[in-house]
């Protein structure tokens, strides 16, 4: 394990969280469109003290949008239904600075959706307990 020197914070950790959500109810509209989609991810990552390092997004014919971010925490990704209203999100970080919850957070407010069902996995070492 090191220490970050701009934010003091240890890097290393073999520690993480892994959000997995799905959020239903959402307009067809907002999950079709690439920029919003792309925009909404890079905002909510940011705002959850993840570290983007690059994101790509592709829109699928007929419909239908995918993005990945690359994070120095790890990664996430949006897939998205438009025909069903629907939207898979996927967040893991490594560490304890990153907060992929609040990630998930954002991304359900910015989407409005009607059905939120969303589960976090603990993974790797609990630093603070001592359990593996």
């Amino acid at each position: 394990m090191s220490i970050d020197a701009g934010t003091l914070q240890p890097v290393g950790l073999f520690t993480g969280q892994h959000v997995l959500a799905e959020l239903e109810g959402v307009s067809a509209e907002l999950l079709d469109d690439e920029q919003f989609l792309t925009d909404a991810l890079n905002s909510a990552l940011d705002r959850s003290q993840a570290t983007v390092c690059d994101v790509i997004s592709k829109r699928f014919e007929p419909q239908g949008v995918t993005v990945l971010a690359l994070l120095s925490e790890s990664h996430a990704s949006l897939h998205s239904y438009p025909e069903n209203g629907s939207i898979f999100i996927d967040v893991f970080t490594c560490g304890n600075r990153a907060q992929p919850e609040r990630a998930v957070h954002l991304l359900a407010e910015a989407l409005s959706p009607t059905n939120v069902n969303c589960r976090t996995i603990r993974r790797g070492h609990d630093y603070e307990t001592g359990l593996t």
